[in-house]
């Protein structure tokens, strides 16, 4: 039994999405090649994901999509049953037809992609690709990286098995200032219709990286609208999962033991405060710029930086990138060194 079998099976006989499952015709897409990106527009990182669209190829949600945490965090069979079900109530009154507005583009035709070797195009190639493309045409800018922005950025958290119901809104976010409650159901981001977190995301990776959102929610059952104020940096997460960035994050390559709070107390440093010793093991990288062993990483940029090494080595991957420039904060014999290294 080969690997369409065994989903069809699961789609069928699953009880919380069997039935509603024979309502769509549904097609497996084991190859991007060959697939329209101007029509399934999606988080070219992930590993499943799903489109509800109709004959005339307007798409009326999706469902998929994940965070750093882990793969599977974002998904649930009854979420995906909930999309289902909004999508067949959207095609009670569907649209009508709408002629596409650019001709078919697919991975293939990405400049990038006609030196690729081999011919075998994941998905992440897709990211890849469009980024080459970009720096080739001069228009790549440092916010192109942050894509498909989680609703947390706004300060929504959204439930798993009723993908646009409201389940908490952080305090003081871009989300409460406009009045946005828990248990309240969200509608649409940026014009974008939301059944489930991968429409949330959508909507926020079609959004600008200042300025304003439009929202639509409902509230005890009355429906609202407003515009999300977001400052320049709002789209901003952990990109360390994605294998498409894995080429523009930075490896630093330090090594050694986390301080104890008594030898923190000898430096005249907190308790809390990031410290961590290298080991003899310098690496090349490391010894040009004039790390030594038994320096005493403290920071980057100044900063007066808490937790253990790996939060600091997990902060430099999260907010750097190859090529940019940062200054080294480090004790040697209890003297301050600043040292300033290109990140590899």
């Amino acid at each position: 039994m080969d690997c369409a079998q065994i989903d069809e099976q699961v789609v069928r006989l699953h009880p919380d999405i069997a039935g509603a499952a024979d309502k769509f015709v549904r097609v497996r897409l084991t190859r991007i090649a060959g697939a329209d990106l101007r029509l399934f527009e999606f988080d070219h990182d992930l590993t499943w994901h799903v489109f509800f669209l109709n004959a005339d190829e307007h798409i009326y949600g999706r469902y998929g999509g994940r965070d750093a945490s882990d793969p599977h965090a974002r998904i649930t069979m009854k979420g995906l049953r909930y999309s289902m079900d909004q999508a067949l109530e959207a095609h009670k009154d569907p649209p009508k037809p709408a002629p596409r507005a650019n001709p078919p583009f697919r991975a293939e035709d990405f400049a990038a992609a006609k030196r690729f070797k081999g011919g075998c195009i994941h998905c992440h190639n897709v990211n890849e690709f469009r980024r080459a493309d970009e720096k080739q045409q001069g228009l790549w800018t440092r916010d192109s990286v942050w894509v498909y922005p989680l609703p947390e950025n706004i300060g929504l958290t959204l439930d798993l098995d009723v993908g646009n119901k409201v389940k908490a809104v952080a305090k003081d976010s871009a989300a409460d200032k406009i009045g946005v409650k828990a248990g309240d159901f969200l509608k649409k981001l940026n014009g974008n219709p939301v059944a489930s977190f991968a429409d949330a995301t959508y909507g926020l990776h079609k959004s600008p990286i200042k300025g304003e959102i439009p929202i639509v929610w409902t509230h005890d059952g009355k429906e609202q609208s407003a515009k999300l104020e977001v400052a320049e940096g709002w789209r901003k997460t952990n990109l360390t999962w994605r294998p498409s960035m894995l080429d523009i994050l930075p490896s630093m390559p330090l090594s050694g033991d986390d301080l104890k709070p008594e030898e923190k107390k000898v430096l005249g440093l907190p308790a809390e405060r990031l410290a961590f010793r290298q080991d003899k093991f310098v690496h090349s990288t490391l010894k040009v710029i004039g790390l030594q062993k038994d320096d005493v990483i403290i920071g980057v940029g100044g900063s007066k930086m808490t937790g253990t090494m790996d939060d600091f080595l997990g902060h430099i991957r999260r907010n750097f990138l190859v090529g940019d420039k940062i200054v080294l904060n480090v004790l040697r014999d209890g003297k301050a060194i600043d040292m300033e290294m290109t990140l590899k």
